[in-house]
């Protein structure tokens, strides 16, 4: 699986902006990949050196559209601790 394919967005919200002043970033991956191939993708896609990944898929949660019911998707993210130092450039607005 190609690296572009691995990762599907980077995950924005306030609780992933705290994260990053650890220099840890998340981004919601493809459900068949595992600890491996994210930070390859990382290191291929944004270069730079990844030193930890941990991946917790995120279950579905009931929503309702007028009188229908129904569930949201199930996905997986990936949270990626970077080397000290290291920043990805696109989330820092540079």
């Amino acid at each position: 699986m190609r690296a572009d394919q691995v990762i599907i967005r980077p995950v924005l919200s306030e609780k992933t902006n705290a994260l990053r002043e650890e220099s840890k970033y998340v981004f919601q991956v493809d459900a068949r990949v595992n600890k491996i191939q994210v930070m390859e993708a990382v290191r291929e896609l944004f270069k730079v050196t990844p030193v930890r990944c941990n991946i917790s898929t995120v279950k579905s949660k009931p929503r309702r559209v007028r009188y229908k019911s129904g569930r949201t998707a199930t996905w997986k993210k990936a949270v990626v601790k970077l080397a000290p130092g290291e920043t990805i450039d696109v989330f820092e607005g540079a």
